[in-house]
């Protein structure tokens, strides 16, 4: 009995280790497949490999670094959950073949923010106008081609995109709940749909059931209002407007009128953000917005809710499309005139000056004295910039009182 008891042990761990083994490697050889997929558009690091008996896959430290950004996104923990050992197995082997129900979860998603988020060749390809009026265009500036970048968001206090994200699959449907720190959530809820990792653009194609949308900004449309309003010199009302007018201009290129409640809506957003859900069809040329004929005042209308109440008379109808003429201050560069190849010293906000650490700094005194080095640290009274001084570096304290200018060495345009 006891040399029973002792081999069944044995076999238990030998299963196990062979069971880890397995999982690791097969996990590993799919991975190496999606990087190389992905390798023209990126780099993906895997981070750790880990699993449960339970049919679990886990990679902890995982990155993706997309070429055209400058910050790579920083996946902290990422979860994929098959229901069972011979499932996770299966479905690592076989991709095609995934069990009928499983979960992914991201945890511990991160992008920071720069003053430039975009490389310098992918703003030069969308400065050169060959693209149809944006849609969604929210001008921060007295200049209306200055839109919402990055920068703005850090000089509103948003240093970085965290969150996290839940996938579902189910035999009846897909979710997805995509949630954020800082900027809301998105809930996507597709009834008949099914995930296809072997071939993921069949996935568009694998329900004919409307998709359910839900957006809630968490706050953010009104301090972008606010925001952006106060940088163009115009009070809310007046941006929202000028953005409206960017939204109907687009929608006109595209041979597009919208009806007057979608226009209010829109408006609406701009200024209070809250929640919307909608019924998408993603193979739709207008994603499901009903298209009603001219002269037809039918009842047909998009499905859609405003924070839990219905919409009414929410359509488009088709028009001849119509090219914006580009007035002469559009063929001008936006000023001020600074070339995204060049990097200078930028005069920064002291007060945003926590966005800033590890940074290059050079901070002007009150005495005529300038002190320049890496930002150590930033408190209500005093900064720490660090010097390199015989190989190391010494950090010194200067008083925010004392402060005249402070500035940061950096690349990148206007903000």
């Amino acid at each position: 009995m006891k040399r029973l008891l002792t081999t069944l042990i044995l076999a238990a761990l030998l299963g196990f280790a062979a069971f880890k083994a397995g999982v690791w490697w097969l996990a590993d050889q799919r991975m190496s497949e999606v990087r190389q997929a992905l390798g023209e558009s990126g780099v993906l690091e895997r981070g750790r490999i880990g699993s449960g008996v339970e049919g679990r896959l886990v990679l902890s430290g995982a990155s993706w670094q997309d070429f055209e950004l400058t910050q790579p996104l920083v996946i902290g923990r990422a979860e994929f959950d098959a229901g069972s050992p011979l499932a996770l197995l299966t479905a690592l082997a076989t991709p095609s073949d995934m069990p009928s129900s499983w979960t992914m979860q991201a945890e511990g998603l991160a992008l920071v923010l720069e003053a430039t988020m975009f490389r310098n060749w992918v703003t030069a390809d969308g400065a050169s106008g060959r693209h149809k009026a944006s849609l969604f265009a929210l001008p921060c500036a007295p200049d209306p081609r200055q839109q919402l970048g990055s920068g703005d968001l850090l000089r509103m206090g948003i240093t970085r995109l965290s969150g996290e994200l839940i996938l579902n699959q189910t035999p009846d449907r897909v979710y997805l709940e995509l949630n954020s720190a800082s900027t809301g959530s998105l809930e996507l809820n597709w009834p008949g749909a099914r995930i296809d990792l072997a071939s993921p653009e069949a996935t568009l194609t694998s329900s004919s059931r409307p998709l359910e949308v839900t957006l809630r900004d968490g706050g953010l449309m009104r301090r972008i209002a606010a925001y952006c309003a106060r940088e163009a010199g115009l009070d809310p009302v007046q941006w929202a407007g000028r953005a409206l007018g960017a939204f109907e201009t687009g929608l006109e290129a595209r041979g597009w009128q919208a009806s007057d409640q979608l226009l209010a809506l829109y408006r609406q957003w701009l200024l209070e953000g809250g929640e919307i859900t909608a019924s998408v069809r993603p193979g739709s040329e207008t994603l499901g917005i009903p298209v009603r004929p001219e002269g037809e005042n039918g009842t047909v209308a998009w499905a859609l809710k405003y924070n839990g109440a219905m919409v009414p008379d929410v359509f488009l109808r088709k028009a001849e499309p119509v090219a914006p003429e580009l007035p002469k201050a559009a063929l001008e560069p936006i000023v001020p005139r600074e070339n995204p190849d060049i990097t200078r010293w930028y005069t920064e906000d002291l007060e945003q000056a926590a966005m800033w650490i590890n940074r290059k700094v050079r901070v002007s005194l009150s005495n005529g004295n300038i002190v320049d080095g890496r930002l150590a640290s930033v408190t209500e009274r005093q900064l720490e910039v660090a010097r390199e001084v015989a190989g190391g570096e010494v950090a010194y304290p200067i008083a925010v009182r004392a402060i005249t200018e402070f500035e940061v060495w950096r690349r990148g345009q206007a903000q």
